[in-house]
């Protein structure tokens, strides 16, 4: 799976105006909607914020992957966003979050949604491109840090 495939340019927002948790996700579903990668930014704001209310997606390291499946979308789309300040995603290591990666995908996509998921984890786990993603004061720049990763690996 290509990071690159899933994210839009335009679907990177540096920095969110949201300051919380919730607010965040709706930001980035908006996103996605004025991109127009989504039809129903409602119904997908419920289907990842139920998801959320169900275990956290604030995953440690600064990171939170906030998910869900909804027939809002026809294809895995993904919108990542840098909160100006960190935001309390109630995480499992208790640190607030400096990069929130949203993923969508229809219902029948799973086995994407999965690959995706441990795609995002493992740029992610690399201390170097991490704190490179959190230090990013720019959409294009977050844009490039991705996209350079991906022409590294193939």
């Amino acid at each position: 799976m290509n990071v690159l495939d899933i994210l839009s340019p335009k679907s990177i927002k540096v920095p969110l105006a949201a300051t919380e948790k919730q607010a965040a996700i709706h930001e980035l579903v908006d996103l996605l909607g004025d991109a127009g990668l989504i039809a129903n930014t409602n119904g997908l704001k419920e289907a990842v914020w139920e998801r959320e209310q169900q275990r956290t997606t604030g995953i440690g390291e600064g990171l939170a992957i906030p998910h869900g499946k909804s027939s809002c979308s026809t294809e895995l789309v993904m919108a990542i966003g840098k909160p100006a300040e960190p935001i309390d995603f109630n995480s499992v290591d208790k640190r607030p979050v400096k990069l929130i990666v949203l993923l969508a995908s229809p219902p029948d996509k799973t086995a994407d949604h999965i690959q995706a998921l441990g795609k995002i984890s493992r740029l992610m786990a690399d201390p170097a491109f991490r704190e490179a993603a959190y230090a990013a004061e720019t959409a294009e720049g977050l844009y490039g840090l991705f996209a350079s990763a991906e022409k590294a690996k193939a």
